[in-house]
């Protein structure tokens, strides 16, 4: 079964992640006390056909930084957990995905080297009071613990929800390719990931 159960509790938040790789047409359950991220969130998981149950609260009243980057990191090792070995998966996906004005790239690679390249002038405001530099943060925890590597390209968008919404669907789309089973062999001419 690639499945996979993540606690995270810190004195900042306390979140609790399952995750299904293969549970078609099984909807996923979101819950924050960050709406906004809950929004996100909602479209990455639809989009990436994959199950996911998230509950996580964070001390916002603080700074939304400690949620958001603290469900990226849980997501990242859920990921990692659920892919155990990652024989068999196709390893890469990638997705260019308009929103209205906006157009973003996600491309991925399972490669087992974690890292985040967040390229291009994403915008820098605020949506519904909640400041745009904690989205990296986010992309960056999942990243590492998901050792996957992530490039995230802003290409167009005058709007920054759109912008922002679309970098989450197409993270959902580049997931759902790369965690697909192909065959029996592990996706590394190394024969390691």
């Amino acid at each position: 079964m690639r499945e996979s159960t993540v606690i995270r509790q810190t004195r900042e938040t306390k979140i609790s992640i399952t995750l299904r790789l293969d549970a078609p047409d099984t909807a996923s359950v979101i819950e924050t006390n960050l709406p906004l991220f809950t929004h996100f969130l909602t479209a990455l998981t639809f989009y990436s056909g994959l199950y996911w149950d998230i509950h996580a609260l964070g001390d916002v009243e603080v700074d939304p930084h400690h949620l958001v980057e603290d469900v990226g990191i849980a997501m990242g090792q859920a990921l990692d957990q659920a892919l155990g070995d990652r024989t068999g998966i196709l390893r890469f996906g990638q997705q260019y995905l308009p929103m209205d004005e906006a157009l973003v790239l996600c491309v991925l690679d399972f490669s087992g080297r974690g890292q985040l390249y967040w390229q291009g002038s994403f915008p820098d405001r605020a949506i519904n009071g909640v400041s745009s530099e904690i989205w990296p943060e986010f992309f960056n925890g999942l990243a590492r613990h998901a050792r996957m590597t992530l490039h995230l390209r802003y290409l167009e968008g005058i709007n920054a929800h759109h912008v922002y919404e679309a970098a989450f669907k197409a993270l959902g789309r580049a997931l759902s390719q790369a965690v697909t089973t192909v065959d029996n062999r592990m996706p590394s001419t190394k024969g390691s990931l």
